[in-house]
């Protein structure tokens, strides 16, 4: 307790400040500390400028199948690329639409588009549908085809969200996947089912 004490009390009062709140202050502080908070300044500027261009994106873009080389296969160097091929007469296409552009707020790092499929790919067949493509410089570091890839008609935000993270698209704050329990629940009733079925059959033999 003392020592944290001892570190808050080593800390400049400016070294908690942001940009605003020291350009508010500067007259309080004097020409010693002035040099420090220019310093303090620039770097907490550099990190400004880092930030933002971390976080250009921010919304889930419709694009044209001639433009999928230079938005998604042509991207900038080592930014993410999450593409959505979709038709919107199919309900799980509108589904996952929803939720990407949820994520896309919430990650804003990670770069989200959308494009109907037919612009993109001719004849592409229903059953493949909805279908994702995660990229990275230019190629394809993951990829969900067709409803129960994608998670299946009652897909929730929070199961695409784990789905994206584990190819590594986005750095999720989710500590295991959401539908753990309901797969676990499925394991177990396959067990349960297997082990009857062994049960029944050694019974009918015993009998016999």
């Amino acid at each position: 307790m003392v020592l944290h004490l001892q570190k808050e009390a080593m800390v400049k009062p400016y070294e908690k400040m942001t940009l605003a709140q020291l350009e508010d202050a500067e007259d309080e502080f004097d020409e010693e500390d002035m040099k420090a908070i220019e310093t303090y300044r620039e770097k907490r500027l550099k990190e400004w400028k880092v930030l933002q261009k971390k976080q250009r994106f921010g919304e889930l873009r419709e694009i044209s199948g001639n433009q999928y080389v230079n938005e998604v296969t042509n991207a900038e160097k080592d930014t993410w690329v999450i593409i959505h091929l979709y038709r919107s007469s199919i309900p799980m296409c509108l589904l996952v639409n929803q939720h990407l552009g949820l994520l896309a707020r919430k990650f804003p790092a990670t770069k989200f588009v959308k494009a109907i499929v037919d612009s993109c790919i001719q004849h592409y067949h229903d059953n493949c549908l909805p279908t994702i493509f995660v990229y990275k410089n230019g190629e394809i570091e993951g990829k969900f085809i067709g409803i129960i890839e994608c998670g299946g008609i009652s897909l929730k935000l929070e199961e695409l969200e784990w789905k994206l993270a584990k190819v590594g698209a986005i750095q999720t704050d989710l500590e295991e996947n959401p539908k753990r329990n309901i797969e676990d629940m499925m394991a177990s009733s396959v067990r349960n089912t297997s082990i009857y079925d062994s049960d029944s059959s050694n019974s009918d033999n015993d009998n016999k």
